[in-house]
Parts: structure tokens; sequence; C-alpha cells
């Protein structure tokens, strides 16, 4: 028969004896330096194939607007690459960057 409490108490004795996780939440500000409004910002660790999912969720940046960001993904990692998409109608590419997030206080996207 399974004893959660005998489970729960080894759980817990496990976890206190575990390495400290040295992965912190990277936090930098995100100025849009632009003329047009940001509809979605993704970043991923360097290296990796696939965009996470946007930041801005189902905001957007408008020009001169800043965000803070946290990246809380926890990862040890400090190089992100990161992607910006602006409104269909600015006429502004889509622009990519690599950036070390853990020296970043801040970053102003410029067109």
């Amino acid at each position: 028969m399974f004893d959660k409490k005998l489970f729960a108490g080894a759980l817990l004795a496990a976890l206190a004896f575990a390495p400290a996780a040295h992965a912190q939440d990277l936090v930098f500000t995100l100025k849009n330096g632009t003329s047009a409004v940001m509809t979605y910002f993704h970043t991923s660790p360097a290296g990796v194939n696939d965009w996470e999912e946007d930041v801005l969720g189902s905001d957007v940046l408008g020009p001169g607007e800043s965000v803070q960001i946290t990246i809380a993904d926890g990862r040890s990692q400090c190089v992100y690459d990161m992607r910006f998409e602006f409104d269909e109608e600015s006429g502004l590419d889509i622009t990519e960057d690599t950036q070390d997030l853990c020296k970043l206080g801040s970053y102003t996207i410029h067109e």
C-alpha cells in the first residue's frame, strides 16, 4: 500500500539536500524606439531552433513606450535571441537580434 506521509517526507528530505538552482530571472526594460506598434516580441535561448511564446501576449508596445520584461524560464543561460514584429501597415520588417540578457539593463529597438 502506498504511504502518502512517508512519500511526502522522503520528497521533502530529497529537496532539502538537492543542489540549489543557479538560474535566476532575467529582467530588462524593452523600449520601442520605432514609429510603429510592436505587435509581437519573442525570445529563445541562443541556439534553440524554435521561438518561445510571444512575451507581450495580448498587449502591444506603441511607439516610444517601454515595458519591463522578465524571462523566468528556469534556465541559467544569458544569451537569448530576440524577434520583433510590427503592425503590418507600418512597412517595418521583422527584426532579430541576439543579446546577453544578464548584462542588459535595457534594450531599445530602432527602425
